[in-house]
């Protein structure tokens, strides 16, 4: 099955001050940059959801923009599924700067699996760290062109498989993997786990 790396970076970064969060530095890198390196190798080929394609354009990747706009991250999550090249998606957020290609992999290689293959913590669907199959699209529009924007809400209408904490701590801790830097606290934070020693 061909997967497609889909990262996200389609938000307003309100609470970052309007400073595009995936641009900001962490240890000598763009956190996208962090994102792109841990995607590289694990997915067939890669792709960016975005509505400001000039902030991205360094990548050198395909951008897309979000087919129905102003519907959060399921509306992104559709569009860069509908765009995909491959059977899937394997959809991230692009302020998550500690993700571990071992974990990628874990996830696309079940990807063939379920029409959604997702990391469990606790109780908490990790939404943006997921493969998505094209037989999702109907049941994501659908919700959509309703103004239901929970991602989750459409996984009652297909195939689910949950990857457990226990089998993803093996690669490390899940609180520092599924990590978003939404505010400048969390920025800081981020930045103190990348200056400890690994």
């Amino acid at each position: 099955m061909k997967i497609t790396g889909v990262i996200q970076a389609g938000g307003k970064s309100t609470r970052m001050g309007g400073q595009p969060k995936a641009l900001m530095d962490l240890g000598g890198r763009r956190i996208i940059e962090r994102v792109v390196g841990a995607l590289t190798g694990a997915v067939d080929d890669l792709l960016i959801v975005t509505n400001t394609p000039d902030l991205y354009a360094f990548l050198g990747l395909p951008v897309v923009p979000d087919v129905y706009p102003d519907h959060g991250s399921l509306g992104g999550i559709y569009s860069g599924l509908k765009a995909a090249s491959g059977e899937a998606a394997f959809t991230v957020a692009c302020d998550m700067p500690f993700l571990r290609r071992e974990v990628v992999r874990l996830v696309v290689a079940r990807a063939p699996l379920g029409d959604v293959v997702i990391p469990r913590v606790g109780d908490q669907y990790e939404t943006m760290h997921a493969a998505y199959q094209k037989s999702c699209l109907p049941h994501m529009e659908e919700r959509l062109l309703a103004g239901q924007l929970k991602i989750v809400g459409f996984f009652d209408k297909v195939r689910v498989v949950a990857i457990g904490e226990a089998e993803i701590a093996r690669y490390g801790d899940p609180a520092v993997m599924f990590m978003n830097v939404n505010t400048p606290e969390e920025l800081e934070r981020a930045r103190a786990l990348v200056r400890e020693p690994a």
